[in-house]
């Protein structure tokens, strides 16, 4: 199991087996806090506890001090132990004390419980498989099926990735891609009786999407600069080097210009595809030289660039898959692999992200019609129509007709109609054998789950807590860890989110523009033109173009055929033309393909060296 979890952690492995020889545990190393022996795991403290963990605690300085005083005492300088203190004292409360990314387990010698946890929005990752005669975990499924745990597709999920796109069930947050395998969902833990096997689980956070605070805008805006400030400043301890990834927009450039680190220079990391449309190397040229120029920031940026391509992606597709493990919805994948590939070769083994910025801060074009609906179903007709007309002078692309007051009076009915309507479009997807579907009967709507929304924070809460923010977390945890690289995301500070989840909508969509607190909390912080940019660009590579490659259309036209022989697709399917779509575009049918025959043909021990 470790064995095939070593790109995870290249710098060290340890196994370890209790005196009873019914409790394993492995680790493989990724050093970043304290590089010495003294670190590494699995750990044991207090000559009671066990524990293996895959993350970052980035307050673990404050909590030892805290617990210092307390009368604990470490032997090394990690986090790690100071996880194992925490748990001593607090017990499972510690998970209340944590700013990090964390999925860990911790056995209890003297009450015989393993006790397992993940962290708030589910950066790190944790798979088990549960039956009357073991209970196995990994960061990544390949360690259980390399124990003899069966790689069975859920053909239901398989469903609703080709006809939907959908990687997750809203309705069930522990169900996988495959059969028999599960994932602790995010912000829980869970207790597990060592000699019973009987399994607890329970929800240990949760963000409050219906509380306001009564708040200045300039106080707002300079809160939410001091929360971002400290959150940035706590992911900058390393013992290694560290970079950070920058896409030109707004989000990765607000990281790059609240870092005050005192080396001669710093690294950063993006994607750029020249002679694109949405290329975006002009604005992280600009973002670059504005803040090496900027006396605060107090050192040279090393700007690291990678252009990947459709023959790069036909080359590493299969790789891409293997350690994705699950399918994903679109090649923006692949230019984010290629990224912390440039960050391994860099020797930069820490990169900071901008993910859940537009999640938390109402950043994508789709939440403004929802926005809208809010002041519409409060009648404010006045506000409403004023705001409808700024977003559309800054030519923010979104849909709103009478349609979307009948929305905003009537939230039940919308959701029952929008349900209807991914039903229909799993039913009917042309390309979809009849038998497939039928064999999925009792099961239609499984999956399929769309929000009661009367107000903006409701589908900011859906999309971080319930469907959306995790998946991205997936991508960006397998694509750095591929390498071993580390990424750590500043936007996703839990009191920072609680924050701007009790701030009004109007903070986040005011006077014709999205993410409207960050964007006033940046102002004069980096150019105009980014600040203050009115396309949203998605991180996206030019896949329309791509999928225009013959080889890459032979490689679909191949993956349509597996499809077809597994029962998964009709016959007629093979005399499609491949219909070539863009990364972000709707029923991006042929990339799933793709996507689905070989995630599903994959071998579970591919080389990957």
């Amino acid at each position: 199991m470790t064995n095939v979890l070593a790109h995870r952690g290249p710098d060290g492995q340890g196994q370890w087996i209790n005196q009873y020889e019914n409790v394993g545990l492995g680790h493989r190393r990724l050093s970043i806090i304290d590089l010495t022996d003294a670190a590494a795991q699995p750990m044991h403290y207090l000559e009671r506890y066990t524990i293996v963990y895959n993350g970052e605690i980035y307050n673990y300085l404050e909590l030892k001090k805290f617990l210092y005083k307390k009368g604990y005492r470490f032997h090394s300088v990690s986090d790690t132990e100071v996880i194992l203190a925490a748990y001593d004292y607090w017990k499972e409360d510690c998970l209340e004390e944590f700013d990090g990314m964390f999925a860990f387990a911790i056995l209890d010698n003297k009450e015989q419980i393993i006790f397992a946890a993940r962290d708030r929005f589910g950066e790190k990752p944790f798979y088990y498989v549960a039956n009357d005669d073991v209970f196995a975990f990994a960061s990544e499924m390949k360690a259980l099926w390399t124990i003899g745990i069966e790689k069975k597709t859920d053909d239901k999920m398989l469903l609703n990735y080709i006809a939907l796109g959908y990687v997750q069930n809203a309705n069930d947050k522990e169900q996988t891609f495959y059969q028999n395998i599960y994932s602790l969902p995010p912000a829980n833990f869970l207790k597990l009786n060592v000699q019973t096997l009987q399994l607890f689980s329970h929800k240990y956070w949760d963000i409050d999407k219906e509380i306001r605070i009564k708040i200045s805008d300039s106080d707002a805006i300079e809160k939410c600069r001091e929360l971002f400030t400290t959150s940035v400043n706590l992911r900058l301890r390393s013992d290694v080097t560290l970079g950070t990834s920058l896409s030109g927009g707004l989000d990765s450039s607000t990281i790059l210009a609240t870092i005050k680190k005192n080396t001669s220079t710093f690294n950063t990391f993006s994607a750029v595809f020249p002679g694109f449309e949405k290329d975006e190397s002009y604005y992280i040229h600009s973002a670059s030289n504005f803040i090496s120029s900027s006396k605060l920031f107090g050192q040279q940026i090393q700007s690291h660039t990678v252009e990947p391509s459709a023959l790069g992606l036909i080359k590493d597709f299969e790789r891409l898959c293997y350690y994705q493990e699950e399918p994903f919805p679109s090649s923006s994948i692949y230019a984010q692999y290629k990224v912390f590939e440039l960050a391994k070769k860099n020797q930069v083994k820490v990169l900071l992200d901008g993910q859940g910025a537009d999640e938390i801060f109402a950043g994508y074009n789709k939440y403004i019609h929802w926005y809208l609906q809010q002041l519409a179903a409060k009648s404010r007709f006045i506000t409403t129509f004023r705001e409808k007309k700024e977003l559309q002078k800054n030519k923010l692309p979104f849909n709103w007709s009478i349609k979307n007051y009948l929305a905003a009076y009537l939230p039940a009915h919308t959701v029952i109609q929008l349900e209807q309507n991914e039903y229909l479009k799993t039913v009917r997807q042309p390309d979809i054998n009849k038998d497939f579907v039928a064999a999925l009967q009792g099961r239609e709507w499984e999956g399929i789950r769309k929000p009661i929304i009367t107000k903006l924070n409701d589908i900011l809460y859906f999309n971080t807590t319930t469907l959306g923010l995790e998946e991205l977390l997936r991508f960006a945890d397998r694509n750095s860890m591929a390498h071993g690289v580390e990424v750590r995301l500043p936007f996703l500070n839990h009191q920072l989110v609680e924050f701007i989840f009790s701030l009004p909508a109007g903070f986040k969509i005011h006077d014709g523009w999205t993410k409207w607190i960050l964007r006033k909390m940046m102002d004069k912080k980096l150019p105009d033109e980014i600040v203050w940019r009115k396309d949203k660009v998605g991180y996206e590579p030019p896949q329309f173009q791509w999928m225009h490659n013959e080889t890459l259309q032979e490689y679909i036209h191949e993956a349509k055929r597996k499809l077809v022989n597994k029962g998964v697709l009709k016959k007629t399917a093979l005399n499609k033309k491949v219909e070539p779509k863009a990364a972000h575009e709707n029923n991006n049918f042929d990339w799933r393909y793709l996507c689905a025959a070989q995630i599903m043909s994959s071998d579970n021990n591919f080389n990957a060296h």
